[in-house]
């Protein structure tokens, strides 16, 4: 069975987030542990997936007052494929929704990029580096404005 949690930044234990982030992106992708873990965990709201009380699949939001950014999406190997991730990535829009945002921004491994776009979000700008995996910048309006829906939204980085 799976279940929830929320967690509100380092108010509360993220070991159980962080082993996930440790085993994906440092082990297995090779990202330099000071570039995964870059001190801004404290601000962000993680949620954590567990399988039959198994942490699985996490992912954060960090919110400023232009956007709201998701990040650290993360599923453990023998979880992948199940939809976990986005069940996961549901839960956070929404989330973000609900404290008020209407552009939520990821930077998407380009790997990941035809997942995300599953989920609304629409790349804009040019490909790049991060912790030396090629990344593309993308961003969702959570319902509230989406683009390619015969048109552009206009509120976006391409419309500028």
């Amino acid at each position: 069975m799976l279940t929830l949690k929320w967690f509100m930044g380092e108010k509360e234990d993220l070991s159980e987030v962080h082993a996930i982030r440790r085993e994906v992106f440092v082990e297995e992708q090779a990202c330099p542990e000071e570039e995964e873990f870059d001190g801004t965990d404290g601000s962000c709201v993680h949620l954590l997936i567990y399988d039959n009380d198994i942490p699985v699949c996490t992912g954060r939001v960090f919110i400023s007052e232009e956007y709201f950014k998701i990040g650290r999406v993360a599923t453990v190997m023998t979880h992948r494929g199940r939809g976990i991730a986005t069940g996961l990535m549901q839960s956070l829009i929404n989330a973000c929704v609900a404290m008020g945002g209407t552009r939520q921004i990821i930077h998407a491994q380009t790997t990941a990029k035809g997942f995300y776009e599953t989920l609304g979000f629409t790349a804009y700008g040019e490909e790049f580096d991060e912790a030396g995996i090629r990344h593309i910048a993308m961003e969702h309006f959570g319902g509230a404005k989406k683009c390619g829906d015969g048109g552009h939204c206009g509120g976006c980085a391409k419309g500028e």
